[in-house]
């Protein structure tokens, strides 16, 4: 009896049990089928994604042009190539792993830096996929077309691209700082739902406008991953990004980055800036530093971040004068004609001296300002009044950003504290200054007393409407009246004039220039006092002077001296000097480069599948420079690249199929040899600076993808003697 009564006691509680478990499995499908998900997860999402595919439709990004069209920064696409070696993401039907690795190897040998057996060697590593390294990367459209045609011709699978956008900067190291800079937003390689983003200079500052909407393409697909046909699919057109016209003159920009890349590597300064602005609207019409970077390879772009034009805050030293200037002839206590004794005057105890320490003894007070009396400007200040001069400061926007369209712009600092600090900004010392800044003040001084805001825009262009917005030039205020702007370049021009000037060696000949020159020494904080023997050599100079349509400004921190230039002036001059001659014969040619049309750049055509004797005849008749490398029978790839900008002077790089042969690369410059590490993958280490003079890899030998060549340059170059200074130079 109890045997029946516990079988039945386990009955019903299995029945009860069963009956549960049931219960519950209906609830949970109930649920499942209801609100369709599980544990948090849409299962119609799962659904829709496994029989979906969808495929984004990247947007171009806004080119960046100078202010006549020519491209500075513009967008390309490149693939880069894997290979696909395991079976699990195939099917009988539909197999997606390559099979046949001799037949790839032998398709791919013809189209890339490999030879066949380097192919191999990546097929038969046992991974799941593989890259090919920088020969299989960067592959241009041309390039990844001719792969795919030639794979499907023979029916050989498992190769697969992957489409990326590309920033690409066509004239190398240019204004690279202001321009600025686009990546990826990190380093993952895969960048197909990701857009470039500026990350320095102007690319950073629009890369709203200039950052477009990437589209989308889905397909449907059956069980086996095959596109349906007849089914409805679905495209969002992309939407690229707006253009954008800078103020910047090519044809100047590139002659003076040539010009510091000679003082960069004879003088090496510690930081170097130049810049040329139309004081009639403010345009930055050329601008470089040292150090800078090429923003398309990023060869030293580790060098430095700042950009120095905006970034760099510096004494500025005896250039301050021509505010002093400005300022004491509105308070009229400017008097050309008037005796000052210099050397050194006190103020509260504490003396300040000329630069020479002794003076000059009694001298006018236009004089003074040609020897550049720091005791005359004290004078000046002192007659004037310290509120009114500290107004003046104010005025003319020192302590204060300029708000150009460059990102961590700073303020520079004029604490205006004790008395001597308060005289001492007078030949600019114990305040600290931007070039951006002083550019924006002597403006003022060239613009008939209106301040002009440093501009670097032009126009934007909407990219689906092709509707133009223009960038207007800004008063910032008037600090002075058009009279005494008249009256302080007239002083400038003629203390530049006088055989005692500091500044007389920045006079050319024929032409009518107001120039000012500066050294400013630097404060050690270690030792907390100025340096006896690091300084900021400058010079500041506007022309023509009765109405000037140009200011150079140029600074340079802690150059090494050399025979030919023995002091910080002559290191100055050796910028100045081509520069200003560049800027005149521009102009002497009726060739306005503030509004003009003197440069206008070609598409570079397409030599891509052409054969060899071909491409060659063709480019021989264009009368173009080329260089050709490697022994294939086909082109496979160039540089520049097709429909891109070709320049004046610059040479196509021509790259056949099979293994690259090593060209002959004396004379070339650091740019044109970087092309050829870019086309073909090998490691260039470039000792000195200038142009090739010798290189490990003999012309003719193989490069292999990957190998470390010896590059070593050398500029021999000579310089018109330039005139030193009689006297010390000057604070």
């Amino acid at each position: 009896m109890n045997s029946n009564r516990n079988r039945h006691n386990f009955s019903s509680l299995l029945l009860i049990i069963t009956v549960f478990s049931f219960s519950l499995l209906f609830m949970r499908f109930s649920q499942i089928m209801v609100h369709g998900e599980i544990d948090g997860e849409d299962l119609r999402q799962n659904v829709e994604s496994l029989y979906t595919s969808n495929h984004t439709l990247q947007a171009d990004r806004g080119t960046i042009y100078d202010r006549h069209g020519n491209p500075l920064a513009i967008d390309a696409t490149s693939y880069k190539m894997i290979a696909v070696l395991t079976d699990k993401w195939s099917t009988p039907q539909n197999p997606q792993h390559v099979r046949d690795k001799e037949g790839i190897a032998n398709v791919l040998a013809k189209h890339i830096n490999l030879e066949e057996e380097d192919v191999l060697a990546y097929l038969n590593k046992e991974v799941d996929q593989v890259e090919f390294g920088s020969a299989g990367r960067n592959l241009s459209y041309h390039t990844t077309s001719r792969i795919k045609e030639e794979l499907e011709e023979r029916d050989l699978k498992g190769i697969v691209f992957e489409e990326k956008k590309k920033r690409l900067y066509p004239n190398g190291t240019f204004a690279s700082h202001t321009v600025g800079l686009a990546q990826y937003p990190n380093t993952d390689e895969n960048t197909e739902n990701k857009q470039l983003v500026g990350v320095m200079g102007l690319e950073n500052s629009f890369n709203e406008l200039l950052t477009g909407t990437n589209g989308e393409k889905t397909f449907q697909k059956d069980s086996l991953g095959y596109l349906v046909p007849r089914l409805e699919n679905h495209e969002i057109e992309p939407r690229d990004g707006d253009d954008l016209y800078v103020t910047f003159d090519h044809k100047l920009q590139v002659h003076l980055e040539s010009i510091l890349n000679v003082v960069q590597e004879e003088n090496n300064p510690k930081a170097l800036t130049a810049t040329v602005i139309n004081p009639k609207n403010g345009e930055i019409i050329a601008s470089a530093q040292r150090p800078s970077f090429n923003a398309t390879t990023l060869e030293n772009i580790d060098a430095s971040w700042q950009n120095l034009l905006t970034e760099y805050t510096f004494e500025p030293g005896s250039t301050m004068k021509i505010i002093t200037l400005a300022a004491a002839i509105q308070e009229g206590v400017f008097n050309p004609n008037k005796y000052i004794e210099t050397g050194t005057i006190r103020i509260h105890g504490e003396a300040v001296r000329d630069h020479n320490n002794r003076g000059w003894g009694w001298v006018s007070y236009l004089e003074g300002l040609s020897r550049s009396s720091n005791v005359l400007m004290v004078e000046l200040i002192e007659a004037m009044g310290h509120d009114v001069w500290k107004e003046y400061l104010d005025a003319f926007g020192f302590g204060q950003v300029t708000g150009v369209s460059l990102p961590s712009e700073q303020r520079g600092n004029n604490p205006y504290g004790s008395m001597i600090q308060k005289v001492n900004t007078g030949f600019g010392q114990g305040i600290s200054v931007t070039p951006i800044q002083m550019l924006q003040a002597f403006t003022a001084i060239a613009n008939e007393g209106e301040m002009m805001k440093p501009k670097f825009l032009n126009k934007t262009v909407d990219a689906e409407t092709g509707e133009e917005t223009l960038f207007e030039s800004d008063v910032v205020s008037n600090p002075i009246t058009a009279e005494t702007a008249k009256q302080t370049l007239s002083y400038l021009k003629q203390a530049t004039e006088m055989d005692v000037a500091v500044a007389k060696n920045y006079r050319i000949e024929g032409q009518s220039i107001a120039a000012k020159t500066g050294t400013a020494q630097i404060f050690d904080a270690e030792l907390n006092r100025y340096s006896s023997s690091k300084y900021v050599h400058s010079v500041t100079a506007a022309f023509p002077a009765e109405d000037p349509q140009f200011i150079v400004y140029i600074t340079v921190q802690e150059p090494k001296l050399t025979p030919d230039a023995n002091s910080g002036s002559a290191v100055v001059q050796k910028i100045y000097h081509p520069l200003v001659r560049r800027i005149l014969d521009f102009t002497e040619n009726s060739s306005d480069i503030a509004t003009g049309d003197n440069i206008h750049y070609v598409e570079t055509p397409s030599y891509l599948d052409m054969g060899i004797q071909e491409a060659q005849k063709t480019i021989e008749e264009s009368g173009v420079d080329y260089t050709l490398i490697g022994t294939g029978a086909e082109v496979v790839q160039q540089l520049p690249y097709p429909d891109t900008p070709l320049f004046e002077e610059q040479q196509i790089i021509l790259m056949t199929s099979g293994v690259a042969t090593m060209p002959d690369l004396t004379n070339w410059s650091r740019n044109d040899a970087m092309k050829v590490a870019e086309l073909t993958g090998v490691n260039m280490v470039f000792s000195g600076e200038g142009y090739v003079v010798s290189q490990s890899l003999a012309p003719g030998s193989y490069m292999d993808p990957g190998e470390e060549i010896q590059i070593t340059l050398s500029r021999e170059v000579s310089h018109t003697p330039v005139e030193n200074d009689e006297m010390t130079e000057e604070q």
